[in-house]
């Protein structure tokens, strides 16, 4: 089972701080409030495993990013979404507290909002409003998982690791990712070996530069040139469905 964290009463800038959150408007949005809190969780934390009952919902705020992974039989775990800003993780569409598929862990530290799911059923019975919102964000959801699986089939494995960077310096705020390489291999499902060489090929060109623990992004637009489509695909989906609530690259 995963560690729940202590919270603290919400801030006005946590709330701020999730795009998903502040597309809604204020009296619905205190009806969320008045049942949540405000935590802090570590890079390398883990929300889920596999088999937990999910008693909790999570909003990222700010820089904090969340992926999830699908364990394989050899003990690969395989990411297949990010979480950001932008989103939430569990419970948002299910009811009650059925158990996690996927591990979700911390990849960008930072301030978390957290509400029990029996809480966040009584206000989407309170509020169409909030019902309404996060059953078009799990659409969002899917639509990222159907764009991964196809963008897992097709495209190479640069385009993947630019792919990746890009939405990950989108979702933080900043160029400076807090990866290894044998973190950005593990999350992709191949060898330390390849992202080595795509890393290196990066490097070369002048779009990333690497440190002890972390990879740095040099030049946005570049980086987004070298990947695939899949972001701009899935940002286009968010937008129809949810308007600005996706990041924006800057």
């Amino acid at each position: 089972m995963s560690t729940i964290p202590q919270t603290s009463p919400v801030s006005a800038a946590a709330i701020a701080g999730s795009d998903l959150l502040s597309a809604l408007r204020q009296d619905d949005l205190a009806l969320l409030e008045a049942r949540m809190g405000e935590c802090r969780l570590k890079a390398g934390d883990t929300i889920y495993h596999p088999g937990d009952d999910v008693e909790h919902c999570y909003f990222p705020t700010h820089g904090a990013m969340c992926s999830y992974f699908v364990e394989m039989e050899d003990g690969t775990a395989v990411e297949t979404i990010l979480v950001g800003r932008e989103g939430a993780l569990g419970g948002i569409v299910s009811h009650g507290a059925l158990p996690a598929y996927a591990r979700a862990n911390v990849l960008h530290e930072g301030v978390f909002l957290r509400i029990a799911t029996r809480d966040l059923e009584e206000a989407k019975s309170s509020s169409p409003a909030i019902s309404h919102l996060f059953a078009r964000y799990a659409d969002c959801t899917m639509a990222q998982v159907f764009q991964s699986i196809a963008c897992n089939a097709v495209h190479t494995i640069e385009q993947r690791a630019a792919k990746w960077l890009s939405s990950a310096v989108e979702r933080i705020g900043r160029n400076d990712v807090t990866m290894t390489q044998e973190q950005l291999a593990s999350m992709m499902g191949i060898g330390r070996s390849y992202a080595s060489r795509v890393l290196q090929r990066l490097k070369r060109d002048g779009m990333v530069r690497t440190r002890r623990g972390g990879i740095e992004v040099l030049d946005r637009e570049r980086l987004r040139a070298r990947a695939c489509i899949c972001n701009h695909q899935v940002e286009s989906h968010f937008r129809k469905v949810l308007g600005e609530v996706y990041p924006q690259g800057n």
